[in-house]
């Protein structure tokens, strides 16, 4: 292609042909400027706010530098281009000065957001029905403790059912934080093994007890048929069970509501005690059955060691102790300052309506736990600040005891009304009972954050410092004052700082 090209055929010759060449490139001229109104350039004094401005999403929702500082990081801005770039040391400095810059905009809880510590409202109004419920028990079984015969200063074998009383409430207090821990690690049959064997055996060490320190046989019976109960109740309710446990308390709450409009004789109100003891022992017995058979064993064994549940028992026998002191203290009283021949004129008229109020409001006490630990999960989410985060806290803590103390005092109000007999409660016992109810429930929040030794202590020694006192002849009234007060302010000091931790809400 690069010789000549002939135009006819015939023709020859260099002279008749034409040579391709080579077209010059045609340049462009350039036009004429046109008048432009120059715009003007604006150049930020600091290149760091251009930076500021595409990065403020980020910015804002950073919780501290660091986290700027790795996003940058992430970008490949190194501490040289930090330098040349920012006029900044290193890339550390640019965050800083970005998190300074930007204000912050965290971004507030997902309506997605499942809180784990939601309660059921009915749920707890169940429990606290089998809370209460089975104080109509010693309606029942009131003939059965010889109230013509009389031992330091109580009806003869009312001491021994205290005792046993407190030997179960400290055993299954324990056995149940045991069975929980079990059920944490999403093992359900070892949580049913272990309360299959722990069950049976806090009975019979409560109803051994009882028979050591002795009393009428009708009274040793009954100890050991209510040893026999709770045990089945710390099963049902540790399974999830309450439904079965407010069955099983069927008869029982039918035979007292008898027993108070005609006279029954003890043969028959003995017979619906026992219907309703082994009603509740056979539906723990078959749960049991259910989550043993229906569990798989699990390939890792796993050991749990038995020392964790000591500070759980000793809480279980100073809650009990506090109770018993508030029930039974103005009768114990008089015994002390009688030598026991004028004790049995005491009436349960005037603290009858207290503990009906205490048992009946434990249901709420469950509810407000779980209200406090998802109003505090919603706080740590919606706080920027730590110390903005423990004022929240300490405001739902201080609303939380206020709701539960307030209703205490309604219910024992209604207690009052409805009890045969029964005196309006002072200033002082109303202040006592409202003490005792706001030193139990703080000491529950605290037992579920972990300070199960610090609460278990606080307890006991409130409670030995009150049983001392009340056997020196002190008036029980003044010991609660000072033991329940001294107590809540205690844990009132420690539940404030401590549960004002963000760390204490992960």
């Amino acid at each position: 292609m690069s010789g000549p090209l002939r135009l006819v055929p015939d023709e020859a010759g260099p002279e008749h042909t034409v040579q391709l060449r080579a077209l010059p490139l045609k340049r462009r001229r350039p036009a004429s400027p046109e008048p432009e109104h120059e715009q003007p350039l604006y150049l930020s004094a600091d290149p760091l706010d251009e930076l500021a401005e595409r990065l403020r999403d980020v910015c804002a929702d950073a919780v501290h530098p660091y986290e700027i500082a790795a996003f940058l990081e992430s970008d490949g801005l190194s501490d040289e281009q930090a330098a040349l770039l920012y006029g900044r040391p290193d890339a550390f400095t640019v965050a800083e000065e970005l998190f300074e810059k930007v204000e912050r905009r965290y971004p507030g809880p997902s309506s997605e957001f499942a809180n784990p510590w939601r309660a059921d409202p009915w749920r707890c109004v169940v429990r606290g029905l089998v809370f209460a419920l089975p104080g109509l028990g010693y309606l029942l079984g009131a003939n059965l403790f010889a109230t013509t015969r009389m031992r330091f200063g109580l009806p003869s074998g009312m001491l021994a059912l205290s005792i046993a009383t407190l030997v179960s409430w400290g055993f299954n207090q324990a056995l149940a934080h045991r069975s929980y821990r079990w059920l944490g690690r999403l093992r359900r049959r070892e949580a049913a093994v272990c309360l299959a064997v722990g069950a049976p055996v806090g009975a019979l060490v409560a109803a051994a007890a009882a028979y050591l320190v002795g009393g009428p046989l009708g009274s040793l019976c009954f100890a050991a048929g209510q040893s026999c109960y709770l045990g089945a109740a710390t099963v049902l309710l540790v399974l999830g069970r309450e439904k079965f446990l407010l069955l099983a308390l069927a008869p029982a709450s039918v035979g007292a509501g008898v027993v108070l409009a005609v006279d029954v004789p003890q043969v028959v109100r003995t017979v619906v005690l026992l219907a309703s003891v082994l009603l509740a022992v056979a539906l723990a017995v078959r749960e049991l059955l259910v989550c043993v058979r229906g569990g798989e064993r699990e390939p890792v064994e796993l050991k749990l060691p038995v020392r964790h549940e000591i500070p759980h028992l000793l809480f279980g026998v100073a809650c009990g102790a506090l109770t018993l002191i508030a029930g039974l203290g103005g009768t114990i009283h008089q015994a002390v300052r009688t030598g026991g021949h004028a004790a049995q004129e005491a009436s349960t008229a005037l603290t009858g309506p207290a503990m009906i109020a205490l048992t009946l409001s434990l249901g709420l006490a469950e509810w407000l736990l779980f209200r406090y630990r998802a109003m505090a999960v919603a706080a740590l989410r919606t706080s920027h600040t730590g110390g903005q985060f423990s004022r929240r806290t300490g405001g739902i803590l201080l609303g939380c005891l206020f709701i539960y103390l307030t209703t205490v005092a309604a219910l024992d109000a209604a207690a009052t009304v409805l009890w045969p007999g029964a005196p309006a409660l002072g200033v002082p016992q109303l202040g006592a009972m409202l003490l005792l109810g706001g030193s139990l429930w703080l000491a529950l929040l605290l037992n579920a954050f972990g300070f199960s030794w610090s609460t278990a202590l606080i307890c006991l020694a409130a409670a030995v410092a009150e049983s001392a006192g009340l056997l020196a002849g002190a008036d029980p009234i003044v010991l609660q004052l000072i033991g329940c007060g001294a107590a809540a302010a205690v844990l009132t000091a420690i539940a404030g700082p401590a549960l004002g931790r963000t760390t204490q809400h992960r």
